[in-house]
């Protein structure tokens, strides 16, 4: 019995927190990622090194440092050398416009991941997540207007039985 109550409050965490597997990143893991690129010797160590400060950025809890993320990333897109590498980019702008909220983006580029592979489980996560979170918006926001609605009746009959 314990062990069901603990996976429901479990459950209901994740509802609110979001519950997504994507890992985040901290400040000074940025700032390696930025020497690293500063120090960077030739276009291939740079390229990498750009990679490295991109899925940084992405995964940062910093709205800032994910739009820097997404801005280089987008920047480089017509740079890509291989599919895979092209892949790699969407996901992570797919990354970057999840962490800002805006999920129809994050979709699109994620399916365009799935177009390129499509057994590709980070990618396949990713979308579950996006799904997740659109699910979610959309039964808060259902509740939402529900609440709304019913003060809105709950005023009107306190209106009304006042005048009687």
């Amino acid at each position: 019995m314990e062990e069901k109550m603990g996976r429901f409050f479990e459950s209901v965490g994740n509802f609110f927190t979001g519950g997504d597997n994507i890992p985040w990143c901290d400040r000074d893991i940025i700032a390696g990622c930025e020497r690293e690129l500063a120090d960077a010797a030739t276009e291939e160590q740079r390229n990498d090194s750009l990679m490295r400060l991109s899925w940084a950025l992405v995964h940062s809890r910093q709205t800032d440092d994910v739009n820097r993320g997404i801005s280089m990333l987008e920047a480089s897109l017509d740079n890509s050398g291989s599919p895979l590498q092209l892949r790699e980019k969407m996901y992570l702008l797919a990354v970057g416009h999840y962490r800002n909220g805006d999920y129809s983006k994050s979709r699109q580029l994620v399916e365009r991941c799935l177009e390129i592979q499509p057994d590709w489980r980070q990618a396949i996560s990713l979308k579950k997540a996006i799904e997740d979170k659109i699910a979610k918006d959309g039964l808060i926001g259902i509740g939402i207007a529900t609440t709304a609605v019913g003060l809105l009746v709950g005023g009107i009959a306190a209106a009304v039985a006042r005048k009687k």
